[in-house]
């Protein structure tokens, strides 16, 4: 199978106390709804799934509320819990780690414990080579370009 595994970003809607929205919905940012594109449409992977330092690996429909959390500022420990119940929700949801090809559009904390030994042994690296948020989206827009997204 094929995944993608999107990272979360830090725009989201502005909601009210208690208000909820599909995931996929829920982040506004360019980088995510340019990410967001390249995987429906030049991945085309089986399954999107978001990497949400709050929620951890949501479906899109998934409904949420809004939140201000990151993994760019946790200690290694807590993104290492992170990472491990990350992984716990993948093996329920059935993905297999060993076989299925992950695609991973989210920045190092994201992935670093979820890829190795016990995790992932599949990953493919998309923003590999990208050196920050303006190349990335560069790369974004260029693929989705090619695909007339």
């Amino acid at each position: 199978m094929r995944i993608a595994l999107i990272s979360c970003v830090s725009k989201k809607q502005d909601l009210f106390p208690g208000q909820t929205v599909p995931a996929k919905d829920l982040y506004v940012s360019a980088l995510f709804g340019k990410a967001w594109q390249y995987a429906e449409s030049v991945l085309k992977p089986d399954r999107i799934y978001i990497l949400s330092a709050k929620y951890h690996l949501l479906e899109p429909n998934a409904k949420v509320g809004t939140y201000n959390l990151t993994l760019n500022q946790m200690p290694v420990s807590d993104r290492k819990t992170w990472s491990e119940e990350v992984l716990m929700m993948m093996r329920k949801e059935g993905l297999d780690l060993e076989r299925d090809t992950f695609y991973i559009l989210a920045g190092k904390k994201y992935y670093q414990y979820l890829v190795g030994k016990d995790g992932i042994t599949n990953p493919v690296f998309v923003y590999e080579g990208c050196k920050g948020i303006g190349h990335i989206l560069h790369f974004l827009d260029n693929q989705n370009k090619k695909c007339n997204v």
